[in-house]
Parts: structure tokens; sequence; C-alpha cells
């Protein structure tokens, strides 16, 4: 009863772990061990400069020479360099991991700089992927970067997947959690997973050969709107450090086959407090996923199933210009940065930078009485934008779906 009481307090404070289809061990009572064998073989012999460069894994009896030449052969990829794939892959960098895969198709924006510590004052405006891979090469010039400047779907997930040994999940939103958990299940790859919200933090390993799935812990999303992401609710910067290093310790046991993995258990963290649970989960002999890994498919709509993306809250390139044309009143919005703005922008748009819908500066200048439609570059800063007008009592708002670079071309194409 104590551990299903403190999920049920996390939950209320943004996680939602489901304490009613989920088995749940205490682990005062029972302690879950899991070992696997090495995920990666070994690669070649360390060269002296990479003897010298990891001297103090070499020392590590669990890890020495052979962990390091696994470690040097790994082909990891993280989905996500923001909060929680800044220290991954900084840490999965510094580590010698051989090939490491950067998923990201967002830009970065100041409001990024509190916690995405890969990312800096210089590289606002630049695209994540590329801002990342730059300091990803300062750390460690042997680690092969490939980048990945594209938006996770259905269409790709598989294909992209299926390139490396394990997949981090680096993202913060339930519709791409579940994506990355079902192409796991069904490419059989092991998922390290982190979720973060203010002082909260969680990980865990789902790999259904050896236990639950992601699903196992949540069966079905939250309801819209229970949980707010870290742009409406917050997080404290450092707290993306703590989870995100052990995402990387976590993938470095999996390659080297040390230690006992964290598959089949959830570390729950409260940095508020300073205190650190860890609790069984079991796999669901009636996950809709996992249950039947052969038969897994894909769903058509992942964000269809987590209540997201409503077309009456999203438009396309086409459906702005036709409102254009058509002489409608309504307040056009770009909520990207000062230098973004001086570089391009759609005729009529006014500037308000996406900071300003958080401390309530942007209400100030907008009308409740006109309907509102937002931009960015690619589309998700409009849309937490959007989400925050609208827990202030706005409602006609909306946004345009693939921001500016949707636009453009859209009107070359014209």
């Amino acid at each position: 009863m104590r551990v299903r009481a403190e999920i049920a307090k996390l939950a209320q404070a943004g996680n939602a772990l489901s304490i009613d289809t989920v088995p749940i061990v205490d682990h005062a009572r029972r302690s879950t061990t899991i070992s696997i064998p090495p995920v990666v073989q070994a690669g070649p012999e360390l060269n002296p400069a990479q003897v010298r460069r990891y001297a103090r894994h070499l020392v590590i009896p669990e890890i020495g020479a052979i962990g390091q030449r696994r470690i040097s052969n790994a082909k990891v990829l993280c989905v996500g360099a923001g909060g929680l794939g800044s220290p991954v892959l900084m840490y999965l960098a510094a580590a010698g991991i051989g090939t490491i895969g950067v998923v990201d198709y967002d830009v970065v924006d100041e409001t990024n700089l509190q916690r995405q510590i890969i990312h800096g004052q210089s590289d606002i405006g630049v695209k994540k992927t590329e801002s990342a891979s730059a300091k990803i090469q300062e750390i460690n010039p042997d680690v092969t970067v490939e980048l990945h400047d594209i938006r996770l779907d259905r269409k790709n997930v598989l294909e992209l997947f299926s390139r490396y040994d394990i997949i981090v999940d680096g993202t913060d939103n339930f519709a791409t959690r579940y994506l990355i958990n079902d192409a796991c299940v069904i490419l059989n790859k092991p998922c390290v997973w982190g979720s973060i919200y203010r002082f909260d933090g969680q990980a865990s390993v789902f790999w259904s050969e050896h236990g639950p799935c992601y699903r196992c812990l949540h069966p079905n999303p939250p309801p819209k709107g229970m949980v707010p992401n870290c742009a409406e609710g917050g997080v404290l910067g450092a707290l993306c450090a703590t989870i995100g290093s052990i995402q990387a310790t976590e993938t470095i046991k999996l390659i080297t086959g040390v230690g006992t993995s964290l598959i089949g258990s959830v570390v729950i963290y409260d940095g508020l407090v300073m205190d650190m649970k860890k609790i069984s989960i079991e796999r669901d002999p009636q996950c809709v996923v996992c249950a039947h890994a052969s038969e897994a498919k894909l769903m058509d709509d992942y964000e269809e199933f987590c209540g997201v993306g409503s077309f009456e809250s999203e438009i396309t390139a086409q459906e702005l210009s036709q409102r254009i044309q058509n002489g409608e009143d309504f307040q056009l919005i770009d909520v990207r940065e000062p230098h973004e703005w001086d570089e391009s922008r759609i005729e009529g748009a006014i500037l308000i930078p996406q900071a300003e819908f958080y401390d309530g500066r942007a209400q100030m200048k907008i009308s409740l009485d006109r309907p509102i439609v937002l931009y960015c570059h690619l589309g998700v800063r409009s849309a937490h934008a959007m989400n925050a007008l609208k827990q202030s009592g706005f409602n006609e708002v909306s946004h345009l779906h693939g921001g500016i670079v949707s636009w453009d071309e859209y009107v070359r194409n014209e």
C-alpha cells in the first residue's frame, strides 16, 4: 500500500502512473534482479590514444578493455536533444559510444537554455541536431554522429530504429513515447526511458524480451490536459541531469552486460525532499503490444490515441493563406525569437516570443475578442504557447502545423 500511495501522489503531481492496472511489487518485500548478456559485441582492440582517454573505465573490473570495446562498437539512438537528451548525449559521447544518432526536429530557443545544457547562447535559432552534434564532437571527436532532423512518426520509426542497438527516449510527450515503445517491441530493441516534471523524475528500461514494456506501466495515456508539459508546468533544470545520468548509466550497462538492469523496475526520484525509491513492475499479460509481440503493429494515429493534435486547434499553411486572402479578422502571432523574426516572417504577423506566454506578458498584448493564430519554426513552440493561452481563458486559438517552414514550402509551390 505504501508504494501505491507514492504512485498516487506522483500521478497527482503530473506523472500519471496507473495504480489500477499495473502489477506493482514493493521492494521492501521483494527485489527484482535482471541481468542480461551484453547487447553489443566487442569491437577492435583499443589504440594507445583510446587507452589514455578511457583509462578510468579500463581500471573498473566490471568494464575493462572488453567493456570499453563494446562501448566503442555500440550504436545508440537518442530521441530528443532537449532536457533529458542533453546529459544523455554528452555522457554517452564522453564514454566513447561508437555511433550516436540524434533525432530532433526543433531549433534551439532561449527558454531551452535553463535545462538543455548541450546548447548555448550562440546556438539560439540553430537546429538542435546541429547544435548537439557540435558539442558531441567537441567532447569526443572519435564518436560518429548521425543526425535525423525529422519528426518521428509511424512511417519512419521502424527503419530508423533498426539501425541502432539501443533506443533512448528523451521525449516529453505521450504520443511519441507510445510510438517509441511500440516500435521497440516490434523490433525487439531495449528502450531506456526517462520522464521529468517540476522536481519529480522517473527512469526505467523497457525490453519486452526480458520484462514489461511502457504500455505495461501506462496501458492508456492520461486524460487530455491532466499532465502539463515542461513549458506549462515547469521543470527544475538540474533534475534533467539526474534522470539523464541514470539513462546514460543504464545504456552503458546494457551495452557491457554489467550490473543489474532497471528492466522490470522504475526509479522514482523526488528532488524536493531528496528521496529516491525503486519499485518493481511486472509484465501485463493483457498488454495489447508486448503480450503479442510477434503480431504487434504500429497504431494508425498516436496523437489521436493520446488526445492531442485536434484539428480544431491546428491549421495548415493552405488554410492560413485562405483566411488571409478572405480578409478574416484574426491575430497572427509569431512566437519565435527576435533574430528569427528579423530573418523571415509571415506578412501581417506581430512578434511575441514564446517566453512571454508563460509569465503573462503575452496575455496583456492579445485581444480576447479576436481569433488567434500562432506560428513558430516547426510548430512545437506555437503548440506550447497555444496551450498556455487556452489555460489563461483564450478560446479561439489555433497554431500553424509545421510552422513557418511549412508556410515557406506552401508559398514556393504556389
